[in-house]
C-alpha cells in the first residue's frame, strides 16, 4: 500500500510539474508570420507593355518532427552528426538509457520524464549529435558546462546524462524546485540571459524549447499512467516448523536490497 500511495504521489508532482509550464508556456508561443504582398508595374521587355506583378515574400520555412506540430526552422538549430556515419540509436530501452535515466533521475531526485525530454528535444536520443554552436552528446552539453559538472567524456551517454542532470538539479537549487520555465530556459539559453532579462529570454528558439519539452512531457506522463503497474517484489517462502530461520537477500524492482528471514 506504502509503495502505491508514493507511485500515485510521484505522478501527482509530475502532473503538477507541467501545469506549472502551462501557464507560462501558452505566452511562449512563437508569435505568427505575417507575408508581405509588394505590387510592382514594369514594362514587358518584348511587347513593351505595361506589366504588373505581385511579389509576396516567403513564409518561414518549417520543419516538422515525427508527430509533432510545425516548428519554425530558425527556432531549433540543426544538428550535425559526428561521425558522418552514426547514426540515432533505437528505443532508450533497447540501448540501456532507458535504465539510466531511471537511475540518474533518482540520484538527483528529478522526474525521470524531465530527462527523457530534455533528450528527445536536444538530440532525439543521438549520443554523438553536435549543434553548430559546439553543445555535443545526448542532453546537448557545450564543452565548459560538461566541465563544470564533471563530464570528461561528452559522447559517452552515462556521463553525459549525468552532467545534464547535475545542470538540471543545479538550476533547480537556484530558481527554486516549482521555477520549473526558468530552469528550462536556462538550460537552453544560459542563465545569464535568464538574468538579463528577468525571466525567460524572449528568443524564439527559447520560447519553442519550452514548448517542445512541454510537448514531450505530458506524452512520457501520459505514457507513464498507462503502463501496468510493477510485479509485485518475491516473497521469501515461509520456514518450515523447527527449521532455522536463514538471511536472505532479496533485490527490489528499484535496485533497493532488502534482507529477511526464513
Amino acid at each position: 500500500m506504502k509503495r502505491r500511495l508514493t507511485n500515485a504521489g510521484n505522478i501527482s508532482m509530475r502532473i503538477c510539474f507541467i501545469l506549472c509550464l502551462a501557464g507560462l508556456l501558452q505566452a511562449a508561443d512563437p508569435p505568427r508570420q505575417t507575408r508581405r504582398v509588394t505590387s510592382v508595374v514594369r514594362a514587358d521587355p518584348r511587347t513593351g507593355r505595361l506589366v504588373r506583378s505581385v511579389i509576396v515574400s516567403p513564409k518561414t520555412v518549417e520543419q516538422r518532427a515525427v508527430g509533432e506540430s510545425p516548428v519554425a526552422a530558425t527556432v531549433i538549430s540543426p544538428r550535425v552528426i559526428e561521425p558522418a556515419a552514426a547514426m540515432a540509436p533505437a528505443h532508450p530501452e533497447a540501448t540501456g538509457i532507458d535504465a539510466a535515466v531511471e537511475q540518474i533521475a533518482a540520484r538527483h531526485a528529478l522526474p525521470p520524464e524531465l530527462l527523457h525530454s530534455v533528450i528527445k528535444v536536444e538530440s532525439n536520443y543521438n549520443p554523438y549529435a553536435v549543434s553548430p554552436k559546439g553543445a555535443q552528446g545526448l542532453m546537448q552539453l557545450i564543452p565548459d558546462t560538461a566541465r563544470r559538472f564533471g563530464v570528461s567524456n561528452a559522447f559517452n551517454p552515462l556521463e553525459n546524462i549525468e552532467g545534464g542532470a547535475r545542470y538540471l538539479r543545479y538550476l533547480l537549487n537556484l530558481y527554486g524546485e516549482t521555477n520549473w520555465p526558468l530552469v528550462l530556459a536556462a538550460y537552453n539559453a544560459g542563465e545569464a540571459a535568464v538574468a538579463k532579462y528577468g525571466g525567460v529570454p524572449p528568443y524564439p528558439e527559447t520560447r519553442n524549447y519550452l514548448i517542445l519539452v512541454k510537448r514531450q512531457l505530458e506524452k512520457a506522463v501520459g505514457a507513464r499512467q498507462a503502463a501496468p503497474p510493477p510485479p509485485p517484489p518475491p516473497q521469501a517462502a515461509p520456514a518450515a516448523p523447527g527449521e532455522p530461520a536463514h538471511i536472505q537477500e532479496i533485490v527490489e524492482t528499484d535496485g533497493k536490497v532488502r534482507y529477511v528471514s526464513r
